[in-house]
């Protein structure tokens, strides 16, 4: 036989614990998603921003387009007969942005060489007893690695294309890319000579090469130099 024992349950106190423990549970779970869609956001705003940045490239890279208008090759005066030099005259096509002509590389290849060549200034030069900054152009310091720029129309300077009207001439030394001489070191000009190069080195007649023009957004354009097969008494030509 019982006393007057009581039975306490612990139906309540169990219960309680059920509770709070869903409540950590709760909060577990609420902290990860909080995070979660804090690593999702953080994500959709980088890709946002690279698709912008590269819409924006791809845009500029088919909208900015270096035309060339004109080109001549200046013949050199000694040896048997050699393109030494080559002038492209170039404009921005309408709706381009503008081009910094100083941050432009030139792919040069022809059948027995292939240089990259970057810009190498504005000078005017004087090669042999040749001017040629009074005909179409000038050398200065172009060499196997450099061309030279200078402005002929418009409001742009030397190394950029601004305006539809501008022009400028890009000016390649053929004669010392297809040598691969740099320039006259002995005297410290930078600037390559008729000495250097004995009037035997560049495209003769009925050669070719490329010239790919890239600027500084991507933007590339080929141009296909095509020496004529003879020269006659002429001292540029159409290439």
């Amino acid at each position: 036989m019982l006393g007057n024992t009581t039975i306490t349950s612990d139906t309540d106190s169990d219960r309680g614990q059920v509770g709070i423990g869903t409540l950590i549970i709760f909060i577990a779970m609420v902290l990860v998603a909080a995070i979660a869609a804090g690593v999702l956001i953080n994500t959709a705003g980088v890709l946002q921003s690279q698709a912008s940045d590269t819409g924006s490239e791809t845009q500029e890279a088919v909208a900015n387009q270096i035309e060339v208008v004109h080109a001549s090759g200046n013949v050199s005066e000694s040896g048997d007969g050699y393109v030494d030099s080559v002038n492209l005259t170039v404009m921005k096509s309408a709706g381009s942005n503008a081009i910094d002509l100083s941050s432009m590389t030139l792919q040069y290849t022809s059948d027995t060489t292939d240089q990259t060549l970057v810009h190498g200034g504005n000078d005017v030069g004087v090669i042999g007893s040749v001017d040629y900054s009074a005909t179409a152009g000038t050398l200065g310091n172009a060499n196997d690695s450099q061309f030279v720029t200078n402005s002929i129309a418009g409001d742009g300077g030397d190394d950029e294309l601004i305006y539809t009207d501008d022009r400028v001439t890009v000016t390649l030394h053929i004669g010392a890319i297809e040598a691969g001489i740099a320039g006259d070191t002995s005297v410290n000009t930078g600037m390559v000579t008729e000495a250097d190069l004995n009037g035997d080195e560049g495209l003769e007649g009925g050669d070719s090469a490329t010239i790919k023009l890239v600027d500084q957004s991507g933007a590339q354009f080929s141009y296909g130099v095509s020496v004529p097969s003879t020269f006659g008494d002429k001292k540029v030509v159409s290439v």
